[in-house]
């Protein structure tokens, strides 16, 4: 009997939760970033990361992708793709103004909380989005209404109490597509607080994917000595689903990239390994980690099945659009309305 099994007292077991991995939105970004390849020919230029996961990059860097945050680095008149987190209009008039080829992969459920957000604006309302202030798709969705939107960061609990809100002006809410179910319930029983009258937008705007993880890896976390959730640093989802495991009762959860991030250690005294992954990580890496985890003694792996998925998205076209078919995610140009101050996000 080794150390392990002697401390844990318990049967080496890996709890494999489903649904995991890429979701519609990932896939189709990332699908669209190859067609471009297969249709223009490298280098095609991506403005930020398409997705948030290290691997990705990797093979679609080795494919022909230039990833930047600065389209003025992007040569006149190439193919340049949006990544999956949106951008607001200022970036989309920059692409205009150097004759840029655009494929737009922004999320259609992104694209959904831009549309709601220009259309409270519209209506004056005061928009609460709630999101991490550095994150790219909170910087799109605010470039959409930026008069009009204050951000507030849900791992903040005075936030709420530090809005330079009119009162006598209605308040809406809207948050950033990929948070912890909790954490923006929590946020927005804050707002109600102060702002008995809050509106909310017609349907959830965090994304079925996140939700969907999210519940999966909270059913089986009490069962779990370790969680190992699959994803990079930069990948909000992937963060947020290590802290629901945590909360839902697991001993302790670790993000790791890859099967080399997995620190032997850290299997000392444990008997079951709970493992997920976010929306932007390959299935490939995941299975490189059960490998991991079978090379030291846990090849048992139970899958544990949640909500399944049968949600897709129609791609992007691959040319330019007419200006009045550039908005985000089709439509109207998102570019109208309000005029954004110096310095606005975006």
């Amino acid at each position: 009997m080794t150390v392990v099994e002697r401390a844990s007292g318990a049967r080496r077991k890996v709890l494999l939760a489903a649904p995991r991995g890429f979701c519609a939105g990932v896939d189709r970004a990332v699908a669209a970033v190859y067609a471009a390849l297969a249709e223009y020919g490298p280098p095609v230029y991506v403005r930020h990361e398409i997705v948030h996961n290290t691997h990705v990059i990797a093979e679609l860097e080795a494919a022909g992708a230039v990833f930047t945050d600065d389209l003025d680095t992007v040569p006149r008149g190439s193919v340049v793709v949006f990544s999956a987190h949106g951008v607001a209009p200022q970036v989309r008039q920059h692409a205009r103004r150097r004759a840029l080829r655009v494929v737009d992969a922004t999320c259609p459920l992104v694209s959904k909380v831009h549309a709601e957000a220009r259309r409270y604006a519209r209506d004056d309302l005061q928009i609460v989005l709630i999101g991490h202030h550095d994150h790219i798709e909170v910087a799109g969705t605010r470039g959409h209404a930026p008069r009009h939107t204050h951000v507030v960061d849900p791992d903040d609990p005075d936030a709420v109490a530090r809005l330079p809100l009119d009162a006598g002006r209605p308040v809406v809410w809207l948050s950033q597509t990929t948070l912890a179910v909790d954490d923006v319930d929590r946020t927005v029983a804050r707002l109600r607080e102060r702002f008995p009258h809050l509106a909310q937008p017609p349907t959830d705007d965090i994304c079925y994917a996140s939700t969907n993880r999210q519940t999966a890896i909270a059913a089986i976390a009490a069962r779990c000595d370790l969680v190992l959730v699959v994803g990079s640093t930069t990948s909000s989802n992937s963060n947020r689903l290590v802290t629901v495991a945590r909360r839902a009762g697991a001993r302790t959860a670790h993000l790791v990239d890859d099967a080399d991030h997995l620190d032997p250690r850290w299997l000392a005294g444990v008997g079951t390994v709970g493992v997920t992954s976010g929306a932007s990580a390959p299935e490939r890496v995941v299975r490189q980690v059960l490998d991991r985890l079978a090379a030291h003694g846990w090849d048992d792996v139970e899958q544990v099945a949640g909500t399944a998925e049968d949600v897709s998205f129609v791609p992007p076209p691959l040319h330019r659009p007419r200006p009045a078919d550039a908005g985000s995610g089709g439509g109207r140009d998102p570019g109208y309305g309000e005029t954004p101050p110096p310095g606005a996000a975006g």
